[in-house]
């Protein structure tokens, strides 16, 4: 098994997170537990204090398929924020789980629908909330 990248998370937003998770029905925890693990294993610092190349929540991130080249957006959102409109994954699917507290530059192993995975680096940060000073998203 591929070791994982180091993760950081905002306080912020792993309360978030945690209520969250709190609220969903106990048949979906076996479903999330990689997102908690993420959790478990992130260093976690104010958000005043999130390096402006992380990926939080809110963040809007650009980053490559390795093998394919190809370059792809998403901002990583809330799930009432997914409104169905394409460039938006909940933080609740694997490939939105696997996006928090990466850092432009890291690669990691992404997982699709079918159950394999795909090899992509984070190449940008459009936006990120903590740079950008909202808070309040």
């Amino acid at each position: 098994m591929a070791e994982l990248p180091n993760i950081t998370v905002s306080s912020l937003d792993l309360e978030r997170i945690e209520a969250l998770l709190d609220e969903l029905p106990p048949n979906a925890a076996a479903q999330l537990k990689g997102l908690e693990e993420e959790l478990e294993r992130a260093e976690v610092l104010e958000p005043e204090e999130i390096p402006p190349t992380l990926v939080t929540m809110n963040s809007t991130v650009r980053f490559v398929e390795e093998e394919s080249g190809k370059e792809f957006e998403l901002t990583l959102c809330y799930p009432h924020a997914v409104d169905g409109k394409p460039g938006k994954v909940s933080i609740l699917a694997p490939v939105g789980s696997a996006l928090l507290g990466l850092s432009v530059g890291q690669v990691i192993d992404w997982p699709r629908p079918d159950g394999r995975s795909i090899r992509v680096r984070v190449v940008d940060l459009m936006y990120q909330p903590e740079r950008a000073g909202d808070y309040n998203r």
